[in-house]
């Protein structure tokens, strides 16, 4: 893939601007069957059959997994776990380096996230395999957790190691991709780090993959909020110093990252692909 360009964001996120310039779809694509069918493919392996009945705000999507998916992220030690790293910058270093990723042109949001609607993780986790029937309705969507994979069992041995890092709090997070048709998640990384969360009664911490629009407005409103908090540091810098300037100088930059952070991100909408004749 075509080298990303990385927007740090305060709090640790970060947005990858792909370029132009890719040979085909991703990896890890939608394809478009017929007006009531797609496939979610990995490669040239299919993962997800899907068909949808019903009309207007009240449709069924009927699914079938099929097994093959293989993780975008590398399995990650105890010993990584332990280091507190950057998780959102670490995932986007491996996304852009996989063969297994959805990365495709356009600019893709990677932010943590640990609080999520009451039932996400519970009633709307989808642990039924290989079927399952997702009710999508208009104005609300469906909003739950798509494993692509079955989750292991509580007692499974990495799922038993992993719990562990729970109750210590160094248990790394999963990597959810938000899907804009489907109004939920797809979990592309860190099943049984999941299993292991939910097995100690707890949300798993996550990091977000949302594929955002090319906001030439948010671009040019970030680079003025940018410009006047460095004429402020300028300003600041020509004065003598004093015993407050450093705490000055905290203060400024703390209201400037406070500042970017606000400003809304609008997610866009998930690519589908045409499928290939077969």
């Amino acid at each position: 893939m075509a080298k990303a360009t990385r927007e740090p964001l305060p709090g640790g996120g970060v947005v990858l601007a792909v370029p132009d310039g890719l040979s085909g779809p991703p990896p890890l694509r939608f394809e478009r069957v017929t007006d009531r069918e797609w496939v979610l493919r990995q490669g040239e392996r299919p993962l997800i059959k899907a068909r949808s009945e019903g009309d207007g705000c009240c449709r069924d999507l009927h699914l079938r997994r099929l097994c093959g998916h293989r993780s975008p992220l590398p399995p990650l030690t105890a010993a990584a776990m332990r280091t507190g790293a950057n998780w959102p910058h670490r995932y986007a270093q491996w996304l852009e380096e996989t063969g297994r990723g959805p990365l495709d042109r356009g600019r893709w949001l990677l932010t943590s996230r640990s609080t999520f609607a009451p039932g996400i993780w519970d009633g709307d986790l989808v642990e039924d395999w290989p079927e399952a029937t997702l009710e999508l309705l208009c104005g609300g969507g469906w909003h739950g957790v798509l494993p692509l994979r079955p989750l292991s069992a509580p007692d499974a041995s990495r799922v038993k190691a992993y719990r562990k890092h729970a109750r210590e709090g160094t248990l790394a997070p999963v990597l959810l991709w938000w899907v804009s048709f489907l109004d939920g998640w797809l979990l592309l990384g860190g099943h049984d780090r999941a299993a292991a969360a939910l097995a100690e009664g707890m949300q798993p911490a996550c990091v977000e993959l949302v594929r955002v629009a090319d906001d030439t407005v948010w671009r040019a409103t970030a680079e003025g909020i940018t410009e006047a908090h460095e004429e402020h540091v300028a300003r600041l810098a020509e004065r003598p110093a004093g015993p407050h300037t450093a705490r000055e100088r905290q203060v400024l930059d703390r209201g400037y990252a406070d500042t970017i952070s606000t400003l809304a991100y609008d997610a866009t909408a998930t690519a589908m692909y045409e499928h290939p004749n077969d």
